[in-house]
């Protein structure tokens, strides 16, 4: 593992760049402000190593407005209705930072902190560590959080979450990495065969918030129980993907009774590159990068992230769980631990 300076937020609180580097060439790099993946390098079908996630030159662009690029989430990743919420019959009030809604943690979550390094006794591990105190984004509790990355030697990167608090919060975190397996970022990601381990979705209203029930896949064409192209249907006829300006809807993962368990795939047919995620938690955001607009700088050369050029795996618990009796609970009490564990595991399919 490899350390160096990447530079000074507007606070003076210097930032590092961690590289992590496997026996087989896969290559990762994770800057210390937000937990930020800036690079992942893996090989195609040929054995030629290229970046296949969104990100930035420089440190400046990491801090100025932009859709969390590679960023660890929290305290609560995606939604939270008109950023509101109640525990125990006591309400709180939380920014709204997307349109009327609470998004991502807040103005400022955990993707816009400098997180502490904690020494590992495992090889290739890095353990970032953060303590968010009690009321800061509005939430309740000081929550003392730790995420481990973990480089392995067949090519997958682990990504495990632990957390405690003194008083009764709510947490949901999780990693937005967006992908583009090409290793191009002027391509569209519209050609990847993508494939969800879920019979059912959860369909939102027009600001992006679950209505309250889960709806089958089937029929429709939020059903990737087969491999199939993010652009065959993306742009069908369907209330849902008006609603999302494409797919931006939690998954509802099969067999959540079995822990550690396939989630997702990706291939990118003509690399070759494979993506499978394996994931602990209930769901899984696929977001297809409909929001880009052509406006923020490529990495590595002229040009910019144009409508669709990355997507994410945000796996997760359910948008506005808070609010919503019948989704699984975020709540998290003083003694329990919170615990998750995602794993993206990186192959060629010839």
């Amino acid at each position: 593992m490899h350390k160096e300076k990447y530079g000074v937020t507007a606070q003076g609180e210097q930032v590092d760049q961690f590289t992590l580097r496997n026996e087989l060439g896969m290559e990762v790099k994770i800057i210390t402000y937000g937990g930020r993946i800036t690079s992942l390098k893996v090989p195609d079908k040929n054995g030629i190593f290229e970046d296949v996630v969104l990100g930035f030159d420089s440190l400046e662009q990491y801090m100025e407005e932009n859709p969390f690029f590679g960023a660890l989430i929290g305290r609560y990743g995606n939604r939270i209705a008109k950023g509101k919420f109640s525990l125990d019959e006591q309400e709180y009030t939380l920014a709204q930072n997307n349109g009327v809604n609470h998004l991502h943690g807040g103005d400022k979550g955990f993707d816009k902190v400098v997180w502490k390094v904690k020494e590992s006794s495992e090889p290739n591990s890095l353990v970032l560590t953060y303590i968010s105190e009690h009321m800061e984004e509005g939430y309740p509790g000081r929550l003392e959080t730790q995420v481990t990355y973990t480089l392995t030697e067949d090519n997958s990167l682990d990504v495990e979450y632990k957390a405690t608090t003194d008083r009764k919060t709510i947490v949901n975190l999780t990693q937005h990495a967006y992908f583009n397996l090409s290793g191009d970022f002027t391509n569209s990601i519209l050609n990847h065969q993508v494939q969800v381990n879920a019979d059912d979705f959860v369909p939102v209203d027009e600001n992006l918030i679950p209505v309250g029930e889960i709806a089958p896949v089937a029929g429709s064409p939020f059903d990737f129980s087969k491999p199939k192209a993010i652009g065959e249907e993306i742009n069908a006829a369907h209330e849902q993907l008006k609603r999302g300006n494409g797919y931006d809807h939690t998954w509802v993962i099969n067999n959540p009774e079995n822990g550690l368990r396939f989630a997702a795939s990706a291939l990118h047919p003509e690399s070759g590159r494979l993506l499978k995620v394996y994931t602990t938690e209930p769901g899984m955001q696929l977001y297809t990068g409909n929001f880009l607009d052509g406006t923020l700088p490529l990495q590595y050369g002229k040009g910019f992230y144009e409508k669709r050029s990355g997507f994410c795996f945000e796996t997760q618990h359910y948008p506005d769980s808070p609010n919503q009796e019948n989704f699984p609970s975020v709540e998290l009490e003083p003694g329990e631990i919170y615990s998750s564990k995602t794993s993206f595991r990186f192959s060629v399919k010839a």
